[in-house]
């Protein structure tokens, strides 16, 4: 690496319903602080993802419970965004991070979120604005629409444990 180059900063994104909020979601947000030297997480929560049914617990109740999850972490912080940016849609909240940061973006997602992703708005206009970073889930591998679509380095696929756990697998219990 050039001497003179400047480091960047570097934030991950997990934006989500937090529908509730889990392990999973903090496992992989310590992994990606870890293994992409990322400088801090943005849980980024937002009042209903527009590709699924109304959520089960109310917003207040979501972030409240966030915060509880990652409050022995520091690296961690829980943002709402909606309000500020008037959209509950991904490339319109990496858009507004990315105006008022200089650091370099990478959004998180569970390979779950990446068989939907092609239905996403602005989805190929995302790695303008983040790298898309992928975890392992059972029974979910890449997306042909999407990796045909993308250029591979906008895509970085982590080497973890599956965390067999989802919010809507939460949700079954209550």
């Amino acid at each position: 690496m050039n001497k003179n180059k400047k480091k960047h900063t570097k934030i991950g994104i997990l934006g989500g319903t937090f529908d509730p909020p889990h392990k999973g979601h903090l496992y992989i947000s310590k992994v990606a602080l870890k293994k992409m030297r990322l400088k801090k997480v943005l849980w980024a929560v937002t009042k209903k993802n527009p590709l699924k049914n109304k959520p089960y617990l109310k917003i207040k109740e979501r972030i409240k419970l966030s915060k509880q999850i990652v409050k022995k972490n520091k690296k961690i912080s829980i943002k709402y965004f909606d309000e500020k940016i008037s959209s509950t849609n991904t490339f319109n909240l990496l858009n507004y991070i990315k105006k008022r940061t200089k650091a370099d973006l990478f959004f998180l997602m569970g390979a779950d979120n990446l068989k939907n992703l092609h239905k996403w708005k602005n989805w190929r206009k995302i790695p303008k604005l983040a790298k898309i970073v992928i975890f392992p889930r059972n029974n979910y591998s890449q997306n042909p629409i999407v990796t045909k679509s993308l250029n591979k380095k906008d895509l970085i696929y982590i080497k973890s444990k599956k965390i067999n756990i989802s919010s809507s697998i939460i949700r079954k219990f209550w």
